[in-house]
């Protein structure tokens, strides 16, 4: 991400992640103000995500780093009992990325906060999608087509951005290392609030953490495993997960 400075304002799509958590204040290099949304889809992991999420916008607070909007977009009535509204079979720490795949929920997030976007000009929405991002509506040609679609559906320009599209995890955690990282969440099942330590991103989260050999104070009901065997890098061994 170029820390070239653009202009007034700009919104961030903020989950309660570690990606869109460190691209919030990123922005700040290059806009004075910029506005963190959050969609609200009635998925089984959101009220702890948000509930993490303004603790981590409250700790990392700084000049021109806007209070939250949290918008509404439902979902349930179109996904029924998929993993996601129920918590049944949730894809575990063993699953490739592709497994937790929620068909169209960019289409609907992206859509709703860019028109939250052109009612108050402002140009830019910036999403902290990764290199390793494995979905058809996290692709360089659907935001290229999208953002056609969006300027002619609203008769103004968004820009959907994606600073970070060239990176992966860890080079996010090093980037965001003077930041409460471990107030981010990133769990598909929360156990009593925490993160279950079992599901696919904890491990994914895990996994970050150990490659950008950078100290995990995530608190999880069941801390990831390391395989006895995985490769070493410095004095971490990368977790036991593909």
């Amino acid at each position: 991400m170029a820390d070239r400075y653009l202009g007034d304002d700009a919104a961030v799509m903020v989950g309660g992640g570690v990606d869109s958590a460190v691209l919030a204040v990123d922005m700040l290099k290059r806009y004075r103000q910029v506005h963190p949304i959050y969609v609200r889809c009635g998925l089984r992991w959101e009220e702890h995500e948000l509930a993490a999420l303004e603790k981590y916008l409250n700790a990392a607070a700084r000049p021109g780093l806007m209070p939250l909007c949290v918008l509404s977009e439902p979902i349930a009535d179109v996904y029924g009992d998929h993993w996601s509204t129920t918590g049944s079979t949730v894809p575990g720490g063993e699953t490739p990325d592709s497994a937790v795949y929620l068909p169209g929920r960019n289409l609907l997030l992206v859509g709703k906060a860019a028109i939250w976007c052109r009612l108050r000009e402002i140009p830019e929405l910036a999403l902290g999608s990764l290199a390793s991002n494995p979905f058809p509506d996290s692709t360089p040609e659907f935001y290229r087509v999208f953002e056609m679609a969006l300027e002619r559906a609203l008769a103004s320009k968004i820009r959907l951005s994606r600073p970070y599209e060239t990176l992966h995890k860890a080079d996010v955690i090093r980037r965001g290392s003077d930041l409460p990282l471990w107030l981010t969440f990133s769990c598909l099942k929360p156990v009593d609030g925490v993160h279950c330590g079992r599901c696919n991103k904890c491990a994914e989260r895990h996994r970050g953490f150990v490659e950008a050999e950078f100290e995990d104070r995530t608190h999880y009901a069941t801390k990831p495993e390391v395989c006895p065997t995985s490769k070493v890098s410095g004095r971490h061994r990368v977790p036991c997960i593909e």
